[in-house]
């Protein structure tokens, strides 16, 4: 038996079963079965459908204060510059955590409710708490989001055109994840995506392409017939390491970065001016729906 949600179809899974949460129209699971597609559109999540990495950043603060974590003495608080170094290194909540203990600090912080971790597993631990605090305490805070300019004009033109497979890919956990989607987005457009992947759903976070050659491999496309809109230099380079073209639009933690040195097609503030809303300076209907050898050409920054 198949069961349809918008224009998704899911073939019968197995043990693997797709999750449709009751709470939210969030799809997850095995391949979407639809008609053939000829093209895919794909989108990152925070920073790129809503700038949301301020309210990451405070709501991991909130995370350590809750567990008293410090380490010298110092409690430990992550600054805006510092964060948007992180950001640009590591993608995923618990990866950045790790990353900062073990690699910019290398060792494990003390906690108010459990002595230092002495092992990987233990701090591995840690991690999980703080995480699982952090998310709840993101889901307060992205109550304040709102879309970046032009991105759901952009979505709802794809999903619109026949032939073009519309997805979310966030490195973020399914818990914050499903929460700003829900708000920005709305469950309306959720219904009508063919592929949706959480940071919960690959094993290897971004920059690794994991989760992209999934979405690739779930719409049965050539990864060179799909774009990734992305934000940072963590996303393009999961992106165009899984083959797909990548199209940057910034914001102030992302600006410095030089993304065409590592291969994006093309990088903009953001979609505001209505041609970069547009799927024309994407794809080219023309040819099939491929993309564009030049995207957004005449409205990119320059090199």
């Amino acid at each position: 038996k198949m069961m349809s949600l918008g224009r998704v179809v899911l073939a019968p899974l197995g043990v693997a079963q797709a999750l449709v949460s009751t709470q939210t129209s969030v799809l997850y699971g095995p391949p979407a079965v639809t008609r053939p597609f000829e093209a895919a559109l794909l989108f990152d999540c925070d920073g790129v459908l809503v700038e949301t990495e301020e309210l990451h950043r405070r709501a991991y603060n909130k995370a350590f204060a809750k567990y008293g974590l410090r380490i010298d003495g110092e409690a430990v608080e992550w600054s805006v510059e510092y964060y948007d170094k992180l950001q640009n290194t590591v993608g995923g909540g618990k990866p950045k955590m790790k990353y900062h203990f073990t690699q910019t600090v290398g060792r494990w912080p003390e906690a108010s409710d459990r002595p230092r971790p002495a092992s990987e597993a233990e701090g591995d631990a840690l991690i999980d708490d703080l995480q699982a605090y952090k998310t709840e305490m993101y889901k307060d805070l992205v109550q304040e989001a709102v879309p970046r300019p032009g991105v759901l004009r952009l979505m709802d033109e794809a999903i619109a055109t026949r032939g073009l497979a519309v997805g979310i890919c966030s490195a973020s956990t399914r818990g914050g994840f499903e929460k700003v989607v829900n708000t920005v987005v709305g469950p309306e457009r959720l219904s009508q995506l063919d592929v949706i992947i959480a940071g919960d759903d690959v094993t290897k976070k971004k920059p690794d392409p994991m989760i992209y050659s999934l979405a690739a491999q779930r719409l049965g496309l050539s990864p060179t017939s799909c774009v990734v809109v992305e934000d940072s230099l963590v996303g393009l380079k999961a992106a165009t390491s899984a083959g797909m073209h990548c199209v940057v639009t910034y914001t102030s933690s992302t600006q410095n970065e030089d993304f065409y040195a590592y291969g994006a097609a093309a990088k903009l503030l953001d979609l505001s001016h209505p041609s970069a809303a547009s799927l024309s300076a994407f794809f080219d209907a023309s040819a099939g729906l491929r993309p564009r050898a030049d995207i957004l050409a005449s409205l990119k920054d320059p090199r």
